[in-house]
């Protein structure tokens, strides 16, 4: 059957790639861009030597010719529409979808595929990238929809919402949205480390091994592939007495509760708030949303389920649904960042099964 020739776009450590190569061998990639060295040092090390151009997207307009494509994927970076912390609707990291609209323009492809966090489809860019499709406007040739979907309804072991933009030729039809196939029936925590073979206990601190490898020049550490980076980190005696307070899905009260003594200045009169901060995952549910900084348990709910630390790399990835091949290269907080931003590759998986029968 004919190849698909795919672009992708701030590819990271390469988390779309995946799920649509999980999908059908027919999706080849033509070109990735990715900006962090560290990931895309990751990707070449995952899906070879020069696919993936290691710089902005700027300088990739700039410097290369795009190559036409059948389809194009890729999710802008979020942070200037997170709800997490300020957003910031003057972020210069908000108008990166002209650069995407850029690369539509010059590769012509028959789809093109968006992934951002959910409040992106409330933003006056997504409006104003809607605007562009309209009767005269640069990509008035395409149209598309939004929705925001779930990852753990497409079998990620997790409760992840993001925007997920389809747009397409105007002669073509809309391909349709991927078929819920777990939603009443989310694959669980306990459900997905029995499967990977995760044990309790970690396997270390650091590193197995000083393996590295080059990249553009640049030394880094690695490749490892997903199931060596069961890795702890070095807790003070402060975090496992509290954490030791903590039981099955609960969360940083049961601190105040069991040992007011041992929480922190700034937690004493703080009695409301999220209740996910030094939380632990629950066994019988999916994970909250892994984000980069998933080794901190002051960052939510990413606490062992029974074990008195946060989760590891291996885990993390595992519940983003990483492959067991996959390599990733870089520290161990470069590494937690790749993880983090990636799309969970269940979701990209259903969203390439349900355009695949559109080619």
């Amino acid at each position: 059957m004919s190849t698909i020739r795919v672009i992708d776009l701030f590819a990271g450590a390469g988390g779309l790639t995946a799920g649509f190569k999980q999908a059908s061998a027919r999706f080849t990639t033509v070109r990735a861009v990715e900006w962090d060295q560290a990931a895309a040092a990751s990707y070449a090390a995952t899906f070879g030597e020069g696919i993936v151009f290691p710089g902005s997207i700027q300088d990739w307009l700039e410097k290369e010719d795009v190559p036409s494509a059948d389809l194009i994927v890729g999710g802008p970076p979020c942070q200037g529409f997170s709800t997490l912390g300020k957003r910031d609707a003057e972020d210069e990291r908000n108008s990166l979808w002209r650069e995407y609209m850029a690369t539509i323009l010059k590769a012509k492809p028959k789809y093109f595929v968006v992934e951002n966090v959910a409040a992106f489809a409330k933003s006056p860019q997504y409006r104003l990238f809607l605007a562009e499709t309209q009767p005269g406007g640069e990509l008035e040739d395409y149209t598309f929809q939004h929705r925001v979907l779930n990852a753990a309804d497409y079998g990620a072991p997790q409760a992840r919402k993001r925007t997920v933009i389809i747009g397409h030729l105007r002669t073509l039809e809309f391909p349709g949205w991927p078929d819920l196939t777990h939603q009443g029936a989310h694959k669980s925590v306990e459900a997905a480390f029995t499967e990977a073979q995760i044990p309790t206990d970690v396997a270390g601190i650091d590193f197995v091994d000083d393996r590295t490898t080059e990249f553009e020049g640049k030394e880094f550490a690695g490749p490892f592939v997903r199931d060596e980076l069961h890795l702890g980190r070095r807790y003070t005696q402060l975090s496992l007495d509290r954490f030791a307070t903590i039981g099955p899905g609960g969360n940083r009260f049961d601190i105040a509760k069991k040992r007011p003594d041992l929480l922190p200045r700034c937690w004493v009169k703080h009695t409301s708030g999220s209740a996910d901060v030094m939380g632990r995952l629950r066994w019988k549910d999916p994970a909250v949303t892994i984000r980069t900084e998933f080794f901190k348990p002051e960052k939510g709910r990413y606490l062992h389920p029974e074990a008195d630390r946060a989760i590891t790399h291996f885990e993390a990835a595992v519940l983003q649904g990483f492959p067991p091949e996959h390599k990733f290269v870089g520290s161990k907080t470069a590494i937690a960042k790749q993880i983090g931003n990636a799309v969970p590759i269940p979701l990209g998986e259903a969203i390439a099964r349900k355009l695949l029968e559109s080619f």
